[in-house]
């Protein structure tokens, strides 16, 4: 089996430019994930962000999970639960506006810290976008600027744990999916494992690293890149004991935003008669999304293709 790709974004600074980037590009069209290392991101940050994190889920949701699970009879089940997952969550809204202070339960140093590292990771989520872009080909700022829509894209940050479950074998801690955005910046625990992703038929584990960001690409750059890039499906399996902490922040389009392949890259492609992916409105995606989440990804495209077969022209993006 093939290593994970881990790549080192210090090195696109030197002489191993070329070898880094060929790394990056053969994880989006192989694997649809990979790590990064030395990425700008302050360590301390890093450090900061899992102390408070572990201490939050401590202090707030801790006892109420426990009460969801006695409630529901969760650790006597005998067959496969498939309508819920063992997971611990709340959600932080960045961009376009962000809700940080109106969420309950955090302490201040918290949400000082979480608006940083927020500012990081958007930062370094565009970075890779251009990358992105340079190994397709494509003009620099080009996914910003289809993401942009009229209001600027859409970020916010799930905060997950998963605790140790009595009953790994038949719960899992989140069922199999694609993520429907954009890029997606993970930091996860080093030490707890469960993140896997489906590749050649197999699901492979993404390996816990110290101070790494994780990095998968979502739906939209899937129809974006007509399929050269793809979201990969990907799980994470609930452990008998410790408790994995999951930061994934998602950089996504602008809910207005219109999404559909750039046609520089359907230029290239025109002598292959490759099929082509749907355009369609974000917002419009995300709605069909929230209720087919756990299914396969392909009849959510072809869906959005019948939309779009059956509307008016959307018209151009809009790059205010």
């Amino acid at each position: 089996m093939e290593n994970f790709p881990v790549v080192d974004l210090s090195k696109l600074n030197g002489e191993e430019r070329e070898v880094t980037m060929e790394m990056i590009k053969d994880a989006c069209e192989n694997w649809g994930f990979f790590e990064v290392m030395n990425h700008g991101i302050s360590l301390e940050l890093l450090d900061t962000v899992e102390r408070l994190t572990k201490g939050h889920y401590r202090r707030c949701m801790e006892q109420r999970f426990r009460k969801m699970v006695e409630m529901k009879g969760l650790e006597a089940v005998q067959s496969e639960v498939d309508d819920l997952d063992w997971e611990s969550t709340f959600f932080l809204k960045h961009l376009p506006e962000s809700n940080i202070s109106e969420v309950p339960d955090l302490e201040e140093e918290y949400r000082k810290v979480m608006k940083e590292f927020a500012k990081e990771l958007e930062k370094l989520a565009e970075q890779l976008l251009d990358l992105l872009c340079e190994n397709l080909g494509l003009e620099k700022g080009y996914l910003k600027k289809v993401f942009h829509g009229s209001k600027g894209p859409t970020f916010g940050t799930k905060v997950s744990n998963y605790p140790p479950c009595p009953k790994p074998d038949l719960i899992k801690g989140l069922r199999a999916h694609t993520d429907a955005g954009g890029i997606i910046l993970l930091f996860q625990d080093d030490t707890v494992s469960g993140l896997q992703l489906l590749k050649d038929g197999q699901w492979i584990d993404v390996p816990p690293m110290k101070h790494s960001i994780v990095i998968n690409l979502g739906d939209q750059l899937e129809v974006i890149t007509n399929g050269k890039y793809k979201s990969v499906e990907h799980r994470v399996i609930a452990q008998n004991d410790g408790n994995r902490m999951s930061i994934a922040s998602f950089y996504n389009p602008g809910s207005d935003a219109v999404i559909y392949p750039a046609p520089a890259l359907l230029e290239k492609e025109a002598e292959e008669n490759t099929q082509v992916y749907p355009k369609f409105v974000f917002e419009d995606y995300m709605k069909l999304y929230a209720g087919r989440k756990f299914q396969a990804k392909e009849p959510r495209f072809e869906a959005m293709k019948a939309m779009e077969e059956s509307t008016v022209n959307l018209g151009p993006i809009a790059t205010v």
